[in-house]
């Protein structure tokens, strides 16, 4: 079942943490929410868990308009960041214990946790306590607590954050296998971590200061972003204030062929390019500056290169002779690997 947002407002006092959300998660599709802290992210997913109520506008799940129903009566799992395991329960008593609450009959919650813990990987754990797991298991046990009850909507908020770098690439792996076995259930997906959203989402909503600024899919936002902010925010970008001549655009002397693409004549603009399609040495749209910093990163540099007072970053294959700092240096890009950004386009 699907997840609507009509026009939903959530305050505390006189401020406004979610403002007239209107978004829509299509049966079956896993919808990320991207945002910086204090963005509404968080405040819309525990909208639809029951958890807050909103001010004004409604939620509805499956069509269902569930914005007065108490937690227990939407149909919903949640995992949250700090897991939430009963410490003194094993393995599958976690896992049982909302079965037991809505009166499960215990030969069906015995199958329910089994079949939980085998989609999870954590048959092997059943009779553990939480404290003889690791955070990585103790995440996949939370996980299988929801969906034992076999939600129709599975809410995720920072799951993965208090995971470190390789548990969390694992988890995102087990998490995208656990959608391909799951694909009627709708997924809600909070994160701050693009790359997260980038690798799990069918579809990425970006907000930011209570509002939805941007949504679309990955691709779509990575590759043609319409906003800077969806720009900064949904991986790295160089953006650099450009005006349009005619059908060309000029940063500060130099005129770059980039396509002008619904950006007026005569109008100011930024150019977005990402860093990796940035090249070092002379190419079409060359820039010329100096070397800022250098930043090794295992399989690429970073070069930061310092152009009429503009840091361009550039990540290039790992360099056998990286360039001195200050060493004069011309950065490249190619024309369909930039998108103009209209000046006063909504974030809307």
């Amino acid at each position: 079942m699907g997840i609507r947002f009509d026009s939903v407002t959530v305050r505390y006092g006189d401020n406004t943490v979610l403002d007239s959300l209107d978004l829509t998660v299509e049966p079956g599709e896993v919808m990320a929410l991207l945002g910086p802290s204090g963005s509404g992210k968080t405040t819309a997913l525990r909208a639809v868990a029951g958890f807050v109520t909103p001010a004004s506008g409604r939620v509805l799940i499956g069509g269902r308009d569930v914005t007065a129903l108490p937690p227990y009566r939407r149909g919903i799992g949640m995992v949250v960041q700090q897991y939430a395991l009963f410490p003194h329960l094993r393995v599958e008593q976690n896992v049982a214990f909302g079965l037991k609450a809505r009166k499960v009959p215990r030969a069906r919650i015995t199958e329910r946790v089994t079949e939980a813990l085998r989609m999870t990987g954590m048959e092997g754990y059943a009779r553990r306590y939480p404290r003889e797991l690791s955070g990585g298991q103790q995440q996949r046990v939370a996980i299988a607590r929801a969906l034992a009850i076999r939600p129709e909507v599975l809410l995720l908020d920072e799951p993965l954050s208090a995971l470190d770098a390789q548990l969390r690439s694992g988890m995102l792996a087990e998490l995208a296998r656990l959608h391909r076995e799951l694909p009627d259930v709708s997924i809600l997906y909070v994160t701050h971590d693009q790359i997260e959203a980038l690798t799990l989402a069918d579809r990425i909503a970006v907000m930011d200061r209570a509002r939805l600024r941007d949504c679309g899919t990955p691709q779509d936002l990575y590759r043609r972003p319409r906003t800077e902010f969806t720009a900064s925010f949904v991986g790295n970008a160089n953006l650099l204030p450009v005006t349009v001549d005619g059908g060309a655009v000029r940063f500060g002397a130099t005129e770059l062929k980039v396509p002008v693409d619904g950006v007026a004549p005569g109008a100011t603009a930024t150019l977005c390019v990402r860093p990796h399609l940035v090249g070092l040495g002379e190419g079409p749209n060359a820039l010329r500056g100096t070397v800022a910093e250098v930043q090794w990163r295992g399989a690429t540099h970073r070069v930061l290169v310092d152009v009429d007072g503009h840091q361009i970053k550039a990540d290039v294959r790992e360099l056998r002779t990286p360039p001195a700092l200050g060493e004069p240096v011309s950065v490249h890009f190619a024309a369909e690997d930039a998108v103009l950004l209209a000046a006063g386009v909504a974030d809307g």
